[in-house]
């Protein structure tokens, strides 16, 4: 087990998402404001399916340059472990596209979910989805990508305790995603801390994703007042991640909680936390 302790490494790099289309813009607004580096979520309708648009795609990232691009799939109800096989090896198939095409543009991360846009995971098999996971992070490693598994306001990856073994048991990557951490059941119950998600393994988050909090049917709301965050940051000072993404897709709200942050980071040392706002 690994020491969750109260080290605080260097300042985070902080990262936008591609909710700006026009790439010039995005990568003119990013430096502007002084992101490092580009969340780039895929978008199922429009991945590339032949080498030449594949190159194509490589290509048209370029333009980022120099920002750090990482990578991050949204795929609703595309189950690895889903408990009809033919379906699970779809999606394996899927990822394993994915992750070439990460590869391809010499990314180094990808971000993906277990049970994203379901209620449940009853329609999942546990095993399964260990084992497809487990080789999907074997499949990225051969590619110099390191596979991350995103803890969801729902399911099994709302349960620290269950998102520990699937961390563990297929050697996944972790991305802490601070609002769903808020807003799930297993932490509003008090039943687990949103530490629980990554105490044991913090040398193995190596993103997060930053906002206040996530309302079903609005969405992810930006923070308004540190204190509403600060406790969770001071969790993330104790890992080893160096990227945060500000995961508001608005640019008011976006703005706002970058504010926030960076006069949080600019303090000589993290606070400690006595209790954060619910």
């Amino acid at each position: 087990m690994e020491t969750f302790d109260n080290k605080y490494p260097e300042t985070p790099r902080l990262a936008m998402c591609n909710f700006i289309t026009d790439m010039a813009r995005l990568k003119r607004f990013a430096v502007d404001h002084g992101f490092a580096g580009i969340d780039w979520s895929f978008d199922l309708e429009n991945l590339p399916t032949r080498p030449a648009d594949e190159s194509r795609w490589v290509d048209f990232l370029a333009a980022l340059d120099p920002l750090e691009i990482r990578f991050h799939c949204p795929f609703a109800k595309i189950d690895i472990g889903h408990e009809d096989p033919q379906k699970g090896r779809v999606a394996v198939d899927l990822f394993h596209r994915v992750i070439k095409l990460v590869s391809k543009a010499g990314g180094k991360f990808l971000t993906l979910h277990v049970g994203l846009g379901r209620d449940n995971t009853i329609t999942l098999s546990w095993n399964d989805t260990i084992q497809n996971l487990r080789r999907m992070v074997q499949y990225g490693a051969e590619r110099g990508v390191t596979v991350c598994l995103e803890n969801l306001a729902w399911g099994w990856t709302s349960k620290p305790n269950l998102f520990e073994k699937l961390v563990r048991r297929s050697g996944a990557g972790v991305t802490f995603d601070i609002g769903h951490a808020h807003a799930c059941e297993s932490v509003g119950s008090q039943h687990f801390e949103a530490e629980d998600f990554v105490s044991p393994h913090p040398s193995r988050v190596f993103n997060a994703h930053v906002y206040y909090t996530e309302i079903p049917g609005v969405g992810h709301l930006p923070v308004k007042h540190l204190d509403d965050i600060r406790d969770r940051l001071g969790i993330l000072r104790r890992t080893d991640c160096r990227w945060w993404v500000i995961e508001i897709k608005d640019v008011e709200g976006l703005l706002q909680t970058k504010e926030i942050i960076d006069a949080y980071l600019e303090q000589d040392q993290p606070e400690s936390s006595s209790g954060e706002n619910r």
